[in-house]
């Protein structure tokens, strides 16, 4: 799929308004410059870290840990 988009300045950037048929997830993109082309990449939010912050911390403790080393090599 191709379309023109125009190009407007806002302040000192230079800015491109993307058709909603183009539109990407979230609120940030990384940028770089392939030759002339410059190409946006989404940056996925962490949806594990929100899920692990949104849970509250356990109050439990892991109990007594047993020490399952194996036994150290008879002195020869």
């Amino acid at each position: 799929m191709t379309r023109r988009a125009a190009l407007f300045r806002n302040g000192r950037n230079q800015a491109v308004r993307i058709p909603r048929e183009f539109e990407l997830e979230g609120t940030e993109v990384l940028m770089r410059r392939d030759g002339d082309r410059l190409i946006l990449s989404p940056i996925r939010p962490d949806r594990l870290g929100a899920l692990l912050a949104s849970w509250e911390p356990l109050d439990e403790g892991l109990g007594e840990i047993q020490d399952l080393s194996p036994p150290s090599p008879p002195d020869i």
